[in-house]
């Protein structure tokens, strides 16, 4: 086995040169805390996984506020004249329902599969940049509390996730709850920024030896697209929100008619980030379905270089479609005309991933387990919506169905059929990896069936009445109108609010299958190394993963590199046989283990730098001198961060005879 060694002395990044501390350094509140065990060994963590399992558990908890925001919408509409939430919380409920699902669930779940299974796919024992993974989590965390606070400090934002102007400013929109949802999302994309940055340079600098491009799982190519795009996208509604900000707390007019300005800037600067923002959503679930269709058809991807270029491809025109959003603000034809074939266009791409996807199953000998079911779901309930969306590219059709509940039914089928049912996927296929247990398939199929009746019963009736012209963020209708053309609005709406509540059985059927895995932990029967008979890298790996990932660094030789492993083909027959078992393999891995294997030490600077953000945030809306006290714990986050030395305690330093540094003193601090 591998000897795991806490290193003693940080290392300049980048720079490779060992700096030596002495003993004496490491008292006070420099001290590194050295808990391999219990709450703190998770609080102060810079371990890829565990970051990644809290963002998980962090996201979920999110999912469930977001899930009841949408149940507390449902009722309000489940009959005539509702009365469950007067007009100004129906209002905030909508508004924080999206912002939750869309900047709280989808991101920070996709940001917890790409932090655990990124550097496991690419071969790498950890983040190009630990510490700073360390503070995007907490940043987060963070930012979304800020944002929820809000709940209780006079109410939540009103204005819709889009926060159209003049709507959201101080005049219609006078409580704190834009303040908050402004700051709060400024705070969360810092979390989304560093975390980008820290993911390029991982995938880019941390593969192991002979991973080329073209042999990277599909799902670490998706993330890396999505990194891009969030480090293009992100600065763009970080400008945005800095207006708003400025407009309402220090008297600017960056979106104020009456002094010369254009509400329209606010509507250009979110889209150009919001539709970015939607391939950000779809994409790790359409790298999720890339990894487990394969798997589960027992064939390897089909057209692998189309479906890895067509992602690329959807984030590079995704930036070119944002005015459809726009069509009925008065653009004009050429502007209407160029955005409407540029939405075409990009349903191209999008069309060539479906037929991959297809064709990977045609002809398969498809096992279906719960996670494939999810996979194939996705396939279908995306190609609805994205059939929806294509009637946007058409202006006439799009000026008609703006602002009705066909476009919050496509959004959906998108959204919905194309990232949570991936995640969902991901949830299942990669359970036994993470957590050592596999979760009940008969649950999960329970799982499965409820969540895709309940979509479809939720978010199909809406095309029906949005094109009988119901408009979206309505509060009640009446049954004078439920009848009124040749659907019945009453009836529709019904039906949408029964769908929401299956959804919710379904979601609850998810956090029973876990619960009872993980309550009956010591009865149940560990996982199997290799439960699915996988194909790329993490898999190569206990279960779950050893603190260092790998005992030795693997060589890649092909794509897919762990089945080659396990396979090989007879060139006399043509025949296709097993040679190795996953547990093989390990073995073998485990047999020319490194001697020495140096990990980052845990730090609660991450932590203290990122929670002194919201206090500058309450600076802002309350008191200026919360400001003040937020910056100088900011900078004194900073400088601990900086000079904080990677001695845990005396016990781990043990100075070299001969001055210099030694293996056991050398560390990568990020």
């Amino acid at each position: 086995m591998a000897i795991i060694e806490r290193p003693s002395t940080p290392a300049l990044a980048g720079s490779g040169a060992p700096a030596v501390v002495t003993p004496s350094q490491a008292y006070g509140v420099l001290k590194r805390p050295v808990s391999t065990t219990g709450w703190r060994s998770w609080v102060f963590t810079v371990d890829h996984k565990k970051l990644g399992i809290m963002y998980g558990v962090v996201a979920m908890f999110f999912f469930l506020v977001g899930g009841v925001e949408a149940l507390l919408i449902r009722l309000q509409l489940a009959g005539p004249e509702g009365t469950v939430l007067s007009a100004g919380l129906y209002n905030e409920m909508f508004t924080m329902h999206a912002t939750t699902m869309v900047f709280l669930f989808v991101m920070p779940m996709a940001a917890a599969f790409a932090n655990y299974l990124v550097p496991l796919q690419i071969g790498a024992r950890d983040v190009a940049f630990p510490r700073i993974n360390a503070f995007g989590f907490w940043c987060f965390l963070a930012g979304g509390l800020f944002l929820n606070t809000s709940w209780l400090l006079g109410g939540a934002a009103d204005g819709g996730w889009f926060m159209y102007q003049p709507n959201a400013n101080a005049l219609f929109s006078p409580s704190h709850g834009v303040d908050f949802w402004g700051l709060g999302l400024q705070i969360t994309g810092i979390a989304s920024l560093t975390g980008a940055i820290n993911l390029i340079v991982t995938i880019l600098n941390m593969r192991a030896p002979g991973m080329t491009l073209m042999k990277m799982p599909i799902f670490t190519w998706m993330i890396l697209v999505i990194q891009f795009l969030l480090v293009f996208a992100i600065p763009v509604i970080t400008v945005a929100l800095f207006l708003l900000m400025f407009q309402r707390e220090f008297g600017a007019t960056f979106f104020d008619v009456s002094a010369g300005a254009d509400p329209l800037l606010w509507q250009h600067l979110f889209w150009i980030f919001g539709h970015p923002e939607v391939y950000i959503l779809v994409l790790p679930g359409f790298g999720i379905v890339s990894e487990v269709l394969p798997v589960f058809s027992r064939k390897p991807l089909f057209g692998y270089r189309f479906v890895v270029f067509s992602g690329a491809a959807i984030g590079f025109v995704g930036w070119g479609v944002w005015a459809h959003h726009m069509f009925a603000s008065g653009l004009g034809p050429v502007s209407v005309a160029v955005f409407s074939v540029a939405t075409m266009l990009i349903a191209i791409p999008t069309g060539v991933k479906i037929v991959n996807w297809t064709l990977t199953m045609w002809g398969g000998k498809i096992w279906f387990t719960t996670s494939m079911l999810f996979a194939i779901g996705l396939v279908v309930e995306f190609t609805i919506g994205g059939l929806s969306g294509v009637t946007h590219a058409v202006a006439p059709s799009d000026t008609q169905q703006t602002d009705t509940y066909y476009i919050v039914a496509h959004f959906h089928y998108t959204i919905f059929g194309g990232a949570v049912l991936g995640l969902f996927a991901g949830f299942y296929y990669w359970w036994p990896k993470m957590f050592g247990k596999m979760l009940s398939e008969r649950l999960g199929k329970w799982n499965f069936w409820l969540m895709i009746i309940g979509m479809n019963l939720t978010f199909g009736p809406m095309h029906i009445i949005g094109l009988q012209g119901q408009p979206r963020r309505m509060m009640n209708w009446t049954e004078a109108r439920a009848g009124e053309g040749f659907f019945n609005l009453g009836f529709w709406n019904r039906v949408a609010s029964v769908g929401s509540f299956v959804i919710a059985i379904g979601v609850a059927v998810f956090l029973l299958n876990v619960w009872q895995t993980h309550k009956k932990s010591s009865k149940t029967p560990k996982a199997p190394l290799d439960p699915w008979d996988a194909r790329s890298l993490e898999w190569m790996t206990a279960s779950p993963p050893k603190e260092h990932n790998f005992d030795a660094i693997p060589t890649v030789h092909a794509l897919d590199e762990f089945f080659h492993r396990k396979y090989e083909v007879d060139h006399d027959t043509g025949e296709v046989r097993k040679v190795a078992t996953g547990e093989e393999i390990l073995a073998a891995e485990e047999a020319k283990a490194d001697k020495h294997i140096h990990l980052p030490s845990p730090s609660y600077w991450p932590i203290i730098l990122a929670f002194a953000l919201p206090l500058m945030g309450y600076g802002v809306i309350y008191n200026r001198l919360l400001i003040v006290a937020g910056g100088l714990v900011v900078l004194l986050a900073m400088f601990g961060w900086a000079l904080e030395p990677s001695v845990a305690d005396d016990s781990d330093y043990d100075p070299p005879a001969d001055g210099g540094g030694s293996n056991k003193e050398l560390a990568t601090i990020g």
